[in-house]
């Protein structure tokens, strides 16, 4: 590779992690062809772009990257690697995780998820149960919603047990004066006797 290539490389790369606000580092050299085949499909269709680098241009490109540290993630920089970015936090996590139910790799060797570093294989399990933004803003909606349904229904079984209140009171009300007519009579009866 000559030394343009390798400026044209590395600035690729930059490319790549520039708006990345979720940078996954795999290894996937236990992997054969099918196997890469296969889960570079996974990966685009899950919307995670994936591109296998040289470990040194990866390093260079993240070491003239402004506004994220990457030098946590360098001593991770070993063997075939494999880059992926996505929009959704855990979802290159939740890949790899799906994928090695059938297969041994990809491991992940680093990630780095608005500027926190995760490294190393046992951070997959970790990775993949971080709460997506869009899940934690329906959980944060459904938690509001809560209160709010709890009070309309209160608001509606009071107002059901008012309507009910209003029912009995009319039944009462027409049926008052039936129990007072029948009184009378009997009054009216009892007057000529006690002449």
């Amino acid at each position: 590779m000559t030394k343009e290539d390798k400026v044209l490389v590395i600035q690729d790369i930059k490319d790549l992690l520039q708006d990345a606000k979720n940078v996954y580092i795999a290894n996937l050299e236990g992997m054969n062809a099918l196997q890469t085949s296969n889960f570079r499909r996974l990966a685009f269709k899950g919307n995670i772009t994936m591109k296998v680098v040289k470990n040194t241009l990866l390093q260079k490109a993240m070491e003239s990257m402004e506004g994220v540290d990457y030098s946590e993630v360098y001593a991770t920089l070993k063997g075939n690697t494999a880059v992926m970015t996505s929009e959704i936090a855990n979802a290159p996590a939740k890949l790899m995780k799906d994928f090695r139910k059938k297969a041994e790799y990809p491991a992940l060797k680093s990630a780095v998820l608005d500027s926190v570093v995760y490294v190393g294989d046992d951070q997959l399990e970790t990775l993949a149960n971080i709460k997506s933004k869009e899940e934690m803003i329906g959980e944060i909606i459904g938690l509001l919603q809560s209160p709010i349904r709890n009070v309309l229904s209160a608001l509606q079984n009071k107002e059901n047990a008012s309507d009910k209140a209003e029912e009995t009171t009319e039944e009462v009300a027409t049926e008052a004066p039936a129990t007072e007519e029948a009184a009378a009579p009997e009054a009216s009866a009892e007057t000529p006797a006690a002449e």
